[in-house]
């Protein structure tokens, strides 16, 4: 039977063509929300990841890119030639605790209250100490919002932290602060039970007797960038040696190396030489081989993993930094194992040797500078702006495409326009340093602070009641004290050092009732 040709009413034909409009437009949006999730999962895993190098105790001048012909550092100065290496970054404290704390946040250490390392040292052990403790915090609070957390939250990246912490106990630990993975990271300042095992380190357990730390971590390194680089997500990993801190303890594998050559170079023969540094003295060169087997430890670290990269694809697409906490511990009541030379005095001190450091920063190849026609690799650039552990919070948010928050790394600036190779505003002035360190420490510093504006450096020293000033640009090893002969640029550096103080909320010293003068 033949069926009549299917009509319709108007009221049904505008239904359907109702129905077949919606259809139309949910499939559209189907496709749209398809596509955008795709684009959104490739534009996540294309995101650079991010490797942080953060060396304990590593002197200026204890690599070979920056100056030291002892030492050797064949993988470290590799990274700098792949990349931007720094001539004035600066810790944004003598000691290691509140420039980690500066880095994790992107601000001062006046500002998150850890102002020294984690506990500090008692005022019993200074000689007559004319003010008492200051106290702060023991661990840096969890309503700081930390790098790792911020990369974890925003873009989910896989986040993984290995070494030296030393920024709480249990509650404020690495997996506290935004960090999935912790290996090897607790409150100790150094390796808990030395650097061969059986150690004593409650979060890195021995696979067997004789390990040594750094290659052990280099390991569980290299292990996590084979297993991250199978993750369609980039990963945030930063290894934080627990080298070169004491106990100084030589390498096996490289110590008998260092002594021979050591004993085979004729500038290195005899005592060696010593600074007097107030009530304490400086070693005068680097002639430790105990110390250059740690260092060289570091440098084969570095090595390991950036091979690591290299062998799974992802050495292209990943940011590498390269930094220290403080400056080489050069003075002590007997001089320390490292010479921070041309810079004066070392970790504790703000003078330059104990705040100035080391700094390299190599881009993801697709935002490195094009090679040029001499070289196949990306032309090797030497920066003298100033930058500052609170800058590697920003910076790094700018490299992954992320935006900047400045309501979080407060001090911090992007390093990355200055990387790039942009010219400052003609009417920018550089910005101010502060430090402020109202601790006594172990290398016989007693409290003060310090003020860098532009080439001129301000230090104050508490006890004493005086400062001194020097011109950078001319005198790097701060032997020329300028506040006499420039007492106008001593009071207004002076002057402003107090108001960022006062501005800051900076704890004081306060006088100790037992001091004994000698008046």
């Amino acid at each position: 039977m033949l069926r009549s040709p299917l009509t319709f009413s108007p009221h049904s034909r505008a239904s359907f063509e109702l129905v077949a409009s919606a259809l139309l437009l949910l499939a559209t949006i189907a496709s749209t929300t398809h596509q955008s999730a795709q684009a959104a999962e490739e534009a996540l895993a294309s995101r650079p990841n991010v490797l942080l190098f953060l060396v304990d105790d590593l002197g200026w001048a204890d690599l070979g890119c920056y100056g030291s012909t002892y030492h050797e550092t064949a993988q470290i100065d590799a990274l700098a030639e792949s990349g931007t290496r720094f001539t004035n970054a600066y810790a944004a404290c003598p000691v290691c605790s509140p420039t980690r704390a500066s880095i994790m946040t992107g601000r001062h250490p006046v500002r998150v209250d850890v102002t020294d390392w984690i506990p500090g040292m008692s005022t019993d052990r200074a000689k007559n100490p004319r003010f008492q403790h200051v106290d702060d915090r023991d661990n840096l609070a969890l309503d700081e919002v930390t790098l790792a957390e911020h990369l974890r939250d925003a873009a989910d990246y896989q986040t993984f932290f290995l070494g030296k912490w030393h920024l709480g106990d249990v509650g404020h630990l690495p997996t506290d602060q935004g960090f999935q993975i912790n290996i090897g990271g607790g409150h100790k300042g150094s390796p808990p039970g030395g650097y061969y095992s059986p150690w004593k380190n409650p979060y890195l357990k021995a696979k067997q007797d004789g390990e040594y730390l750094t290659t052990r971590l280099t390991d569980e390194a290299v292990s996590l960038v084979d297993s991250a680089s199978r993750e369609d997500k980039p990963f945030f990993m930063m290894m934080s040696y627990y080298n070169v801190h004491s106990p100084i303890t030589p390498d096996k594998r490289t110590i008998d190396h260092f002594q021979e050559k050591q004993s085979n170079t004729p500038k290195l023969q005899g005592d060696t030489p010593t600074i007097n540094e107030r009530d304490a003295i400086t070693r005068g060169r680097q002639d430790n081989p105990a110390y250059a087997s740690m260092v060289k430890a570091v440098d084969t670290s570095v090595g390991r993993i950036m091979q690591a990269l290299k062998e799974h694809g992802v050495d292209d697409n990943t940011l590498v930094v390269f930094f220290s906490d403080n400056g080489g511990l050069s003075t002590l009541r007997k001089f320390g194992p490292t010479c921070n030379s041309p810079l004066r005095a070392g970790k504790g001190w703000l003078y330059e040797g104990g705040i100035r450091e080391p700094l390299l920063v190599r881009l993801p190849k697709s935002m490195s500078a094009p090679p040029t026609a001499k070289t196949s690799s990306p032309q090797p650039k030497v920066v003298d702006t100033i930058a500052c552990s609170t800058d590697l919070f920003p910076t790094i948010l700018d490299v992954v495409g992320l935006p900047l928050q400045a309501e979080l790394h407060a001090d911090g600036t992007s390093l990355l326009p200055t990387i790039d190779g942009e010219a400052a505003a003609a009417d920018a002035s550089p910005r101010d340093l502060h430090w402020h360190y109202p601790h006594y420490h172990g290398s016989l510093w007693r409290p003060g602070a310090a003020i860098r504006r532009g080439d001129y450096k301000l230090i104050e020293f508490y006890e004493t009641g005086t400062a001194e000033l020097y011109d950078l640009s001319v005198d790097i090893g701060e032997t020329n004290d300028l506040s006499k002969t420039e007492p106008e640029r001593f009071a207004e550096l002076r002057d402003a050092l107090r108001k960022w103080q006062t501005d800051m909320g900076a704890k004081m010293p306060v006088p100790n009732p037992n001091f004994h003068s000698s008046n």
